[in-house]
């Protein structure tokens, strides 16, 4: 049986929304962000079946809550840990290759319909595709937190898959957002670590995505701290603890 799209989250139609905007506001068409419909024929041609089987397995905001204490299982984790989401698959560099490549042609064609510019960067880091769109800012792909490209890194996991079968961990960046957060996140990481040391407090730090959660647990464990995830999707943050 031919399947269809998978329900999303509140991110993706906030992404899907904008990109509408974007695009519409000159009485364009209206863009849609489904794979299976975007103007990138490289990602999907009309009339493609999807894979067979059940709704598409993808984490992320508005997704299945994702553990992400370290060693754990993470799908936006910056490191790769075993059973992480692809089984025991082996994902060579040629394949990784083509997942960028894929990716780069559906973010591309996006940019293209919503009339927004920016050049597409690609390469491979560990056992993730890592595609940024650079030259433009493009504060409103970002979205607050980085929400909306949180969505629109879904979304093109969703295109690669449909054009694979595998499930993509690819990485999307926007203007370098990633980066500027990894750094801010890390410093928030550190300072948490620095105040639970010298009062010997355990310190719950703000709400968290699972991307910047993990940032946050790389940097505890540097300093020689515990640090655990607690609460439920959205409302999931870190809390460090003292050293036992």
């Amino acid at each position: 049986m031919r399947t269809g799209r998978p329900p999303v989250g509140p991110a993706v139609s906030q992404a899907e929304d904008m990109l509408s905007d974007a695009s519409g506001e000159d009485g364009g068409a209206a863009v849609s962000t489904d794979p299976a419909r975007t103007a990138a024929p490289e990602v999907t041609a009309p009339g493609e079946a999807g894979p067979a089987g059940g709704a598409l397995d993808l984490d992320g905001p508005g997704g299945p809550s994702a553990p992400d204490e370290p060693g754990e299982p993470d799908e936006t984790a910056e490191a790769t840990e075993p059973g992480d989401g692809d089984g025991d698959r082996v994902v060579g560099v040629a394949d990784l290759e083509q997942e960028g490549e894929i990716a780069a042609d559906y973010v591309e064609g996006l940019l293209d319909i919503a009339d927004l510019d920016g050049d597409i960067d690609m390469d491979v880091e560990g056992n993730r595709a890592l595609v940024s769109v650079v030259g433009a800012t493009l504060d409103e792909l970002v979205g607050k937190r980085g929400e909306v490209l949180e969505a629109l890194q879904e979304l093109t996991r969703l295109a690669v898959h449909r054009q694979t079968g595998e499930r993509a961990r690819l990485m999307l960046d926007v203007g370098g957002y990633r980066d500027r957060r990894r750094a801010e996140l890390t410093e928030v990481g550190r300072d948490a670590a620095d105040e639970v040391k010298r009062t010997g407090t355990p310190r719950q730090l703000a709400v968290m995505t699972p991307f910047e959660r993990k940032i946050v647990h790389g940097a505890v464990a540097d300093v020689g701290l515990r640090s655990e995830s607690e609460g439920e999707e959205p409302n999931r943050r870190v809390v460090v603890y003292p050293a036992e």
